[in-house]
């Protein structure tokens, strides 16, 4: 098949590599009908990852099941199928205590950059749409897999609830993701933290009441002054840079929570501050199965709508075309069509 492999930092291609195969009775293959391009696959392009050459790169994907091992009762050849980008058993008691991200037969998404990828734990991973869907509804189903299910649990993991004024640090996909989650949980007041015009523009239309185009210290007194000195009651850190995470320390009112879950690089805890001001940590990566359902039905009732994250839509052969417009913040998120 072909896919998107890296083999330095900034050296992406589109290739032939070797057919994912059926090697474990739960595996199922997905031809994939749209893939995508996120946020963390720019840590490894910029150089902040290692990288092994010629691997293949992309965990999101959303396709067609092409074939099941003999231990898949549940799902079918034929269906089209939402890849969440951590496979699970969802039945270990991780799965069953929600957090399906720690399964103990966890797999991860290896090539939803490419014509086929492999998922190792159909049944407990694959959620299937009623028939195929709309062209139309593929961006948002796209993003179930990943981002919209992340932003999502940082908003869980931060606690936020109707009333809150909740306060997002990042304006990637999975910021604005953050945005349209604490908006669907009823927070009052939802903040966007973000300088860019466009991705502005999608905050509001997901919910942001207000938008903080500054950064650092003088985006944290522009939160102060929003708060009245009070502070947000959840903060989501969307980033995983130190100055996102301080910031988000910074403005969250004492006894409120950080739900964090911007994959952590040369992050240095505040402990002090959180010890002094109350102020908690969760979050981490997103058990997607864990939410799968309920944003389906969102999604296909129209409440939500959060394929309007993706600004660029390539051929995947041109994949690195992708790489450089998100890293030169010429787009938002980019999807791919093999």
């Amino acid at each position: 098949m072909r896919a998107t492999t890296i083999h330095a930092p900034g050296d992406i291609r589109f290739e032939d590599v070797p057919d994912p195969r059926i090697e474990e009775p739960t595996d199922a293959i997905v031809k994939v009908v749209a893939g995508c391009i996120c946020g963390s696959d720019l840590w490894p392009y910029r150089g902040e990852n290692d990288v092994t050459a010629g691997s293949t790169i992309g965990h999101e994907c959303v396709g067609v099941v092409e074939e099941v091992g003999s231990d898949v009762s549940t799902t079918k050849v034929g269906d089209f199928v939402i890849v969440p980008f951590c496979h699970c058993d969802n039945t270990c008691a991780h799965c069953r205590a929600g957090m399906q991200s720690a399964c103990v037969n966890l797999g991860i998404t290896q090539s939803g950059q490419g014509e086929y990828a492999r998922v190792t734990q159909a049944d407990g991973s694959l959620v299937a749409t009623d028939g195929m869907p709309d062209d139309d509804l593929v961006p948002s189903l796209l993003a179930l897999t990943d981002v919209m299910a992340t932003g999502w649990h940082a908003a869980v993991a931060a606690g936020v609830q109707p009333g809150h004024t909740v306060v997002v640090v990042g304006d990637g996909a999975v910021g604005l993701s953050g945005v349209l989650a604490a908006a669907q949980m009823g927070a009052e007041r939802v903040v966007a933290m973000s300088r860019h015009e466009p991705r502005q523009e999608i905050a509001r239309a997901f919910g942001a009441t207000h938008v903080v185009a500054e950064r650092g210290a003088e985006g944290e007194e522009r939160i102060a002054d929003l708060t009245d000195g009070v502070g947000a009651d959840a903060v989501l850190e969307c980033v995983g840079t130190d100055g996102a995470m301080k910031t988000a320390f910074t403005v969250a009112r004492p006894g409120s929570t950080v739900g964090f879950v911007g994959v952590p690089h040369g992050v240095e805890l505040p402990v002090r501050r959180m010890f002094q001001k109350n102020v908690g940590l969760a979050g981490g990566m997103a058990p997607v199965r864990r939410y799968l359902p309920d944003l389906l039905d969102r999604v296909l009732s129209g409440a939500i709508d959060p394929g309007r994250v993706f600004d660029l839509t390539l051929p995947m052969a041109e994949s690195a075309e992708g790489y450089r417009a998100m890293d030169e913040r010429r787009a938002i998120k980019v999807l791919l069509r093999p």
